[in-house]
């Protein structure tokens, strides 16, 4: 069993993100055993679901003329506009089945908010907005953090740069994530986390 100093954050293993959903990650179906298995070795564990509102502003339904992957300027900077996924109270949205939710302590909700999007499950889009969950591993006397799950390339590393940025100990388990890689994003994420002090196992 780990120290109670430390975190498990598993990112986003919810059905829109599996094979078949709205929003599918290669091969993210192939982590969620081993994430199981790992995180009954951690006291605190955090599980992150994607919970947009069915007319989101990251919905490139939601406009006209713009298609899934086409980056826009909100307000709070670029933003990739999505096919709809994760809609509130939808199956997508719902932890894929094979995901042991009774393992965790604490579900953190993100990406509620109509006008702006939440990849990282400390952060809204904006980079300032909290979502509580520093509030919450502080209480907790956790500094060291492992984070886990979907996409790494988006959620998983925005996690892990932001939670570097507020001085936890920061440790991706590469094996235990799946990217999209859009663009050349999955290499830039990895860039980018390095760069920011976190650690990247596998």
């Amino acid at each position: 069993m780990r120290s109670k100093q430390e975190a498990l954050i598993a990112i986003d293993l919810q059905n829109d993100f599996c094979k078949g959903g709205a929003l599918a990650v290669p091969g993210a179906e192939d982590i969620l055993d081993r994430v199981n298995s790992i995180m009954r070795t951690f006291q605190t564990v955090v599980l992150t679901q994607d919970w947009h509102p069915k007319n989101h502003s990251c919905f490139a339904s939601q406009y006209s003329e713009k298609t899934p992957y086409t980056v826009i300027d909100m307000p709070y900077g670029p933003q990739v506009l999505w096919p709809d996924h994760c809609v509130q109270g939808s199956r997508g949205a719902d932890f894929h089945s094979s995901v042991n939710v009774r393992d965790s302590h604490l579900i953190l909700r993100k990406g509620f908010r109509k006008s702006i999007d939440s990849y990282s499950a400390f952060f809204e889009n904006d980079r300032k907005t909290p979502t509580g969950l520093l509030g919450f591993l502080k209480d907790k006397g956790i500094h060291k953090i492992t984070i886990v799950g979907l996409a790494l390339d988006f959620c998983v590393s925005f996690s892990a740069i932001d939670a570097a940025r507020l001085n936890f100990d920061v440790n991706v388990l590469k094996s235990l994530c799946r990217g999209i890689n859009l663009d050349g994003s999955l290499e830039s994420a990895l860039s980018d986390m390095k760069k920011s002090g976190v650690k990247i196992d596998g």
